[in-house]
């Protein structure tokens, strides 16, 4: 007897849905398509790790091009490149961890000035950076260009600090 044909009048879409099954890996719980980013956004903390080179001063430099927030008068979307400078202190930031964490910003409404100073405030909290800067490049919007600059220091820090350059993402 032949087998029947199920996919057949549906999109490509419905069959991948079909045969797309939650898949086990490294003893992780399932993974759902469609629902495991949020439920990994959802449950993401920031995670320290172990500074290499405690006893040197050194700048780690990052640039997040797709940072997404909510107006919180509107409601809609604001967009901004995030620019993160920082001299370790005894821990560097997992970057998975700083992923998901820059991710839970997208539906959350709050203002550009709120948003980049959150951003400092829990990596310092959570790093103890001898020196970081966070900048906040939000785009266009309203025909206003809106750069937030939060930074700290360690009291006793006199290493490096680069100047700040606009940020440099190309997509390649």
């Amino acid at each position: 007897m032949a087998k029947a044909d199920t996919t057949a009048g549906k999109t490509t879409h419905q069959i991948q849905q079909q045969t797309q099954q939650p898949t086990q890996r490294n003893g992780q719980r399932p993974r759902t398509p469609g629902v495991y980013g949020h439920e990994e956004i959802a449950e993401n903390r920031l995670e320290p790790w172990p500074n290499p080179r405690t006893g040197r001063d050194y700048v780690i430099h990052f640039e997040i091009p797709e940072f997404t927030c909510l107006c919180p008068r509107s409601g809609y979307p604001d967009f901004a490149t995030i620019v993160i400078d920082y001299a370790p202190g005894p821990s560097v930031v997992e970057l998975k961890s700083l992923k998901l964490y820059i991710n839970g910003f997208r539906d959350r409404a709050l203002s550009h000035e709120a948003a980049a100073n959150d951003i400092l405030d829990d990596l310092v909290g959570v790093l103890a950076p001898r020196w970081m800067r966070v900048v906040a490049e939000f785009n266009v919007r309203g025909n206003i260009k809106t750069v937030i600059t939060a930074e700290h220091a360690a009291p006793d820090y006199a290493g490096p600090r680069p100047a700040y350059q606009r940020p440099s993402f190309s997509g390649i």
